[in-house]
């Protein structure tokens, strides 16, 4: 009943946290990768040892390149994405870069497939939020007598929200700090973080759904509670299990996956509090504004 008895609390405390993240994606931005707003990336390796970054950029500023970053890639290589480069400055990158190093890879994107996948991810986003309200809608029609089934729904997309906004402020802060950008893999962890999220949220109004039909419980109240009883215990394991597989892919992983990782973990531990501290205690206070008219 703690959880119940003190819904407002974590409530607000829900409502802080992502007020603190939307400034922190307001201040700092997010910094789009060559994904979107185009660019090239160029990938080396070099064939004995690998120069430090500060001598690759001395060797690179004579081009005249605009912003350019460098990531080291495994024990020998480094990644450099740059403006969109034409062949003559593709040659000039490898030239000023040495004979030791080799060519693994170079991709360019023009700045209207940067736009276009902006586009698909909104659209992508839209589509998969609206399909959630109307399946659970649909889904808790038959216990909508206690309670309108398109609330669980927007209870479910509030709930979406919160765990999407957190990891991306986080996600702002460390754009600032260490450079890290926008790419494919960052909405690839957005769109897998509605999946989990919603997953544990529904499984807790399932149990709520079930417990009304049942009716053993003399109020909704201590309905919710008794559910989340019944099945925190079970969330918590599922999702730690989880957690401890991206926390290896974290710290072991290749870098290329490391910030795809950490969003997942940070999307899974949010999904499982949201389930328990967020959309429980407004599914209380939804039918207590409902008796309230």
């Amino acid at each position: 009943m703690f959880v119940i008895k003190h819904k407002k609390v974590f409530v607000i405390i829900s409502i802080i946290l992502v007020v603190l993240s939307i400034s922190s994606i307001a201040y700092f931005g997010l910094k789009p990768g060559i994904d979107f707003k185009g660019g090239s990336l160029t990938e080396v390796e070099y064939k004995t040892t690998r120069p430090e970054q500060a001598s690759i950029d001395k060797a690179l500023l004579p081009l005249s390149l605009g912003e350019t970053i460098i990531q080291p890639t495994g024990n020998l290589g480094y990644s450099i994405k740059t403006r969109a480069v034409t062949e003559a400055e593709r040659a000039g990158i490898m030239k000023a870069l040495g004979t030791d190093a080799l060519e693994k890879s170079f991709t360019s994107i023009g700045p209207s497939v940067g736009a276009e996948l902006v586009r698909k991810s909104i659209i992508s986003f839209i589509l998969v939020s609206l399909g959630i309200i109307f399946f659970i809608a649909y889904s808790f029609r038959k216990v909508s007598r206690v309670i309108s089934s398109w609330k669980y729904g927007f209870i479910a997309i509030v709930t979406l929200i919160h765990d999407i906004l957190i990891p991306v402020g986080v996600f702002a802060i460390l754009s600032h700090v260490y450079g890290t950008e926008v790419d494919t893999l960052f909405v690839v962890a957005i769109l897998t973080i509605l999946g989990l999220s919603v997953s544990d949220t529904i499984v807790v109004f399932d149990r709520v759904r079930e417990n009304i039909r049942i009716g053993n419980f003399k109020t909704f109240e201590e309905t919710v509670w008794r559910s989340l009883e019944q099945v925190y215990t079970r969330s918590i394991a599922t999702s730690s299990t989880v957690i401890i597989v991206l926390l290896a892919l974290v710290f072991f992983g290749p870098a290329s996956t490391k910030v795809f990782a950490m969003m997942l973990t940070a999307g899974m531990f949010l999904g499982t509090y949201s389930s328990i501290f967020l959309a429980s205690p407004l599914l209380v206070m939804f039918n207590n504004m409902g008796k309230n008219k």
